[in-house]
């Protein structure tokens, strides 16, 4: 099944960023982190890089289930946008791997210096805030569950 587009406002904040927060949970309760992105448009997944020693990197480990934020830094009220996601995020290898660096590596290209331990955030809830639509306005994406 097809998934829903993605609205313009939110594809337009996903490629003007490049730093989002990450939470997990886990017996030691929540945590966040900060991670340098880059979105994957046509699988409409971010691909972040963390070393698996971090505390959000075992956490990821444990329970995939993630949730964040990406957004603009603004005094002006009328000017605010931003968008919180959950999602699953994974390890990936073989071809999965493969996209994944060419893709971080396209936004990050210095990265490839470095020793980089990617991670894949496939996307499942997006509410993107936007006051430039009116104070408050929400626009809403979920991903369609396929069997």
């Amino acid at each position: 099944m097809d998934q829903p587009a993605l609205h313009k406002r939110i594809r337009s904040l996903f490629r003007r960023h490049h730093l989002l927060s990450i939470a997990t949970v886990s017996e030691q309760g929540p945590w966040c982190a900060s991670c340098f992105y880059a979105w994957d448009e046509e699988k409409n997944a971010m691909v972040i890089t963390t070393d698996p020693v971090t505390r959000h990197g075992a956490e990821f480990r444990t329970n995939p289930q993630v949730a964040g934020t990406i957004a603009l830094e603004t005094n002006r009220i009328g000017r605010i946008r931003g968008a919180q996601f959950t999602g699953i995020i994974s390890e990936p290898a073989g071809d999965d791997l493969s996209r994944a660096r060419t893709v971080y590596l396209k936004r990050f290209p210095y990265a490839a210096l470095a020793d980089i331990h990617l991670w894949v955030i496939c996307l499942s809830h997006i509410k993107l805030t936007d006051n430039r639509l009116g104070f408050g306005r929400k626009i809403l994406w979920n991903r369609v569950e396929t069997a």
